[in-house]
C-alpha cells in the first residue's frame, strides 16, 4: 500500500476516484455510443468527395481539358455552391421526416453519381450539374446528416459526440490530398474520380447502413432531447418561421458563416496562393497533415468544452485563430507562413463547426430559444 501522510490521506483519495470516475464515464459512453459515433465519422469522412479541398486537386486539369480560366471554373464552381445551399434549404428538411440512415444511403448513392459524371464531364453544362451534386450530396447533406444524428441522438454528451463526428473532416484532409496526388502520377484523373464513386458506392454506402441498423438495434437513435421531466415538457422547438423571424439568428449568422466562407475561399484558390507566394506545390502540400492536426486537436478539446461551457460562450472568442492565421499569411512569405496558417485555420475551422452546429441543435431542440423567447 503507497503511504499517504495522515493529513492528506481523504484529499488524495478524493482526487483520485474523481478522475477515475470521469475516465471511466467517458469510456463507458465511447463504447456505448460507438455505433452511432462512427456512423458520423464515416459520414464526416465521405462528405469529403464534395468538400473543396478535394475538387480543388482537380481544378487544373478540368481547367485544361474543358479550356476553362481560373475565373471561369471558379464561376463554375460558384454557381454549383450557390445552387446547392438554396437546394439544401428543401432537401435538409428530410432529416425530420425520414430515417437518417436510408437518408444517408440516398446521400451517398447520389454523391457517387455525382463523381461518375465528373469522370465522364466533357462540357460546361455537365460539369456545373457534377459540382452540384457533389456539393450537395458531400458537403451539404452528408454533413448535415452526421451533426443532425449528432444532435438528436446525444443530449448531454453532445459536444462530444460532436467532436468524433467531425474528425472525419479532418482524416480525409490527411489522407486524401497524398492520396490523389500519387493516383494522378499513375492514372488519369478521370479514373480517380471513377474509382472515388465505386468506394463510396460499394464501401461507404454498405457500412453506414450497417452501422445505422447497429445504432437502432442499441436504442441509440432515440432522441434523448425527449427525455425531459418537469416543466421542461412544456418546452417546444421553434419552427424555421420564428427562427427566422428573430433578430438574434441573424447577428449570429456573421460569426457562423465567416469560417466557410473564409477557409472555402482560400482552399479554392490554393494553386494561386501558392504562385504568388513563391512557394511550390510540393511545399504547401506538405502542410495538410498540419491542417489536419490542428483541426483534431481542436474536435478532441472543443467538444469537451462545449459540453462544459456551452456554444455561446465560445462563439465570440473561436474565430481569433483564424484572424491570426489570415494575419500570418497577409504578411509572410516564408513557406513556414503556409504551416502557421493551416495550425490556425485548422483549430478555428472546427471550432466553428462545434459551436455553429451545438448553436442550431439547441436551436432546433429547444434547448436554448424557448428560453430566449420568454426574455
Amino acid at each position: 500500500m503507497a503511504f499517504r501522510p495522515a493529513g492528506h490521506a481523504n484529499l488524495d483519495l478524493g482526487l483520485s476516484t474523481e478522475v477515475e470516475h470521469r475516465l471511466d464515464s467517458a469510456g463507458a459512453f465511447f463504447v456505448r455510443a460507438a455505433p452511432a459515433l462512427a456512423f458520423g465519422f464515416v459520414l464526416a469522412l465521405g462528405s469529403s468527395a464534395g468538400q473543396t479541398f478535394f475538387i480543388s486537386l482537380f481544378a487544373g486539369q478540368v481547367r485544361v481539358e474543358l479550356g476553362l480560366s481560373h475565373g471561369g471554373f471558379g464561376g463554375l464552381y460558384a454557381v454549383a455552391t450557390v445552387s446547392s445551399a438554396l437546394m439544401l434549404l428543401w432537401f435538409g428538411r428530410l432529416a425530420d421526416r425520414m430515417s437518417l440512415t436510408t437518408l444517408s444511403v440516398l446521400a451517398l448513392t447520389g454523391l457517387s453519381i455525382a463523381c461518375l459524371s465528373m469522370a465522364s464531364a466533357q462540357h460546361a453544362a455537365v460539369l456545373v450539374a457534377a459540382l452540384l451534386g457533389l456539393r450537395l450530396f458531400g458537403q451539404g447533406m452528408l454533413s448535415h446528416i452526421s451533426m443532425t444524428a449528432m444532435g438528436r441522438w446525444f443530449e448531454r454528451e453532445r459536444g462530444r459526440a460532436l467532436s468524433v463526428a467531425t474528425i472525419g473532416y479532418p482524416v480525409g484532409e490527411a489522407m486524401l490530398p497524398a492520396t490523389v496526388a500519387v493516383l494522378l502520377t499513375v492514372v488519369p484523373w478521370r479514373n480517380v474520380w471513377f474509382g472515388t464513386a465505386m468506394v463510396i458506392l460499394v464501401v461507404l454506402a454498405p457500412l453506414v447502413a450497417i452501422l445505422g441498423r447497429m445504432t437502432h438495434e442499441r436504442g441509440l437513435d432515440r432522441p434523448q432531447s425527449l427525455d425531459l421531466s418537469g416543466d421542461a415538457k412544456t418546452m417546444r422547438g421553434w419552427t424555421r418561421g420564428e427562427v427566422q423571424r428573430d433578430l438574434r439568428f441573424y447577428t449570429l449568422l456573421p460569426a457562423v458563416l465567416a469560417p466557410p466562407f473564409i477557409i472555402t475561399g482560400v482552399l479554392f484558390h490554393q494553386v494561386h496562393l501558392v504562385a504568388t507566394k513563391g512557394w511550390s506545390l510540393p511545399e504547401f502540400a506538405a502542410t495538410y497533415p498540419l491542417f489536419a492536426a490542428g483541426a483534431t486537436a481542436a474536435a478532441l478539446g472543443a467538444g469537451f468544452l462545449i459540453d462544459r461551457f456551452g456554444a455561446l460562450r465560445l462563439v465570440p472568442v473561436y474565430l481569433v485563430p483564424l484572424g491570426l492565421g489570415l494575419f500570418v499569411l497577409q504578411m509572410g512569405n516564408a513557406p513556414i507562413t503556409a504551416a502557421l496558417l493551416d495550425l490556425r485555420v485548422g483549430l478555428p475551422s472546427q471550432l466553428a463547426v462545434l459551436s455553429a452546429y451545438s448553436l442550431c441543435c439547441a436551436v432546433v431542440l429547444g434547448l436554448l430559444l424557448p428560453r430566449l423567447k420568454h426574455r
